[in-house]
């Protein structure tokens, strides 16, 4: 193991230079992945003292990164074990993590801006490459991995929880198959099929003579068989379904033995609305759970509200204003009274809207739980969220994964792509994507033309 030595006339701060691979992290990926240091393997991982500060800066905030902040502190602290960090400790899977303290600032060209933690970052990079290490800078940023690439570094996201989303499950198939089946299927006959399906996965059979004639099913994982949809008819507080994918979102949101719900699509089509209406069902008339809980999150991710005037249901307000539009359509489509009504759906109990960030700790038992806009939310932020809901609760997920306000996430990197794809071999767990707007042929032109 050779050092890099220290420059003259500066402190003696030896840097033992790491043999191997070695990943040089920026704190943006700390702060989206708490265990983001047990995630290189054998690799080597390297931090340096900016990031340090940028931590110890995050760590006094009560949102999911300031969590993730004081976890990632503790995590290196518990490794030290009277160790020199700055010489190497040991990680759980075989790599080592060295701290980096000193400057590196003689590494970057002229014209870059030494104020800027992640240029003094890449100027870690920059020296460490100078004397022969394998390092690549991993970063959620996407400017500062350009950066990097422009100083000669190798970089790359960070990809512990990236979903290919082209090829992300869309929650239904098609398949072709003789008039005779379908006609068995409709008396009540279940098909088995040929090709593996996932647990509740919708499927259209299409007869090969009369392309007209279909037949809707939802693939049962414990029998093996696609039976009919249970609810495929349904009105749920009066909503029809318009298309095929909401007669399928219908299904999985209506039927008991489905506890999680996945609903991606883009605006307009009918994500939170059908969540909602639903909810209003099954809460409000059919009593199977005790009240509807709708949250959002708080853009920009993880600020709190308490700047925000008025009660916690006043500060919501704004927030939450997408979810009133939907309830006034449903209580009242001619819009005539639909203030009051709504209002008397949040005074009696109905309905409940929380703020993401407050329901961290809570346990949530028999309650239908809709998460709108949770492509927004990192996957541990989802799971915070899931794991909170109680016995006999439901949860729905809804978003648009092409409408992300979180810098550091992206269609393939957020929390609702990650659930829908980690369980989409559960049986407790429905997903579809919804890709027809129903909202109005503009809103339909706009998002198939912008």
């Amino acid at each position: 193991m050779t050092t890099i030595a220290p420059a003259s006339g500066s402190p003696r701060w030896d840097v033992p230079t790491p043999t191997g691979r070695t990943f040089l992290l920026d704190t943006n990926v700390l702060l989206h992945d708490a265990d983001s240091l047990a995630a290189f393997g054998e690799h080597n991982v390297v931090l340096t003292v900016d990031v340090l500060e940028e931590l110890d800066r995050f760590k006094r905030e009560n949102d999911e990164k300031g969590r993730n902040a004081r976890r990632v502190i503790r995590a290196i602290d518990g490794l030290r074990d009277g160790r020199p960090l700055s010489q190497g400790v040991d990680l759980p899977r075989g790599g080592k993590l060295f701290i980096l303290v000193r400057s590196f600032m003689k590494s970057l060209p002229e014209g870059m801006d030494r104020s800027v933690p992640d240029n003094r970052i890449l100027a870690a990079a920059c020296a460490l490459a100078e004397k022969g290490v394998d390092i690549t800078f991993v970063t959620k940023d996407i400017n500062a991995r350009v950066k990097a690439d422009a100083l000669g570094v190798q970089a790359e996201d960070f990809l512990n929880t990236k979903i290919n989303f082209d090829e992300l499950y869309q929650g239904w198939s098609e398949y072709e198959v003789p008039e005779e089946t379908i006609d068995e299927f409709y008396r009540g006959t279940p098909l088995e099929p040929e090709e593996e399906l996932r647990p509740n996965e919708g499927v259209l059979l299409r007869a090969a003579t009369n392309p007209k004639h279909t037949a809707r099913g939802l693939y049962n994982a414990a029998s093996g068989n696609i039976e009919p949809l249970q609810y495929g008819d349904s009105h749920p507080w009066g909503l029809s379904a318009r298309n095929l994918q909401q007669q399928f979102a219908l299904e999985m949101l209506l039927r008991d033995d489905i506890q999680l719900v996945t609903m991606l699509g883009q605006a307009g089509t009918g994500k939170t609305l059908l969540a909602l209406a639903v909810g209003l069902q099954l809460v409000a008339e059919e009593k199977k759970y005790r009240r509807i809980m709708v949250s959002r999150p708080i853009m920009p991710l993880g600020k709190d509200i308490g700047y925000l005037p008025g009660s916690k249901e006043e500060k919501l307000s704004s927030w939450m204003e997408p979810v009133s539009d939907n309830l006034q359509y449903l209580v009242d489509p001619k819009l005539e009274q639909s203030f009051d009504k709504v209002q008397y759906l949040f005074d009696t109990g109905v309905v409940e809207v929380e703020a993401v960030t407050y329901i961290r700790g809570r346990s949530l038992p028999k309650l239908f739980i809709i998460i709108d806009e949770a492509q927004n939310l990192t996957p541990h932020e989802v799971k915070t969220v899931v794991s909170r809901a109680g016995e006999g609760a439901k949860v729905v997920l809804t978003g648009d994964a092409y409408q992300i306000d979180n810098p550091y996430l992206d269609a393939s990197s957020n929390g609702l792509v990650y659930v829908a794809e980690r369980f989409k071999s559960q049986p407790i767990h429905g997903h579809i994507t919804l890709a027809r707007s129903e909202r109005s042929e503009l809103a339909s032109l706009a998002a198939e033309l912008l």
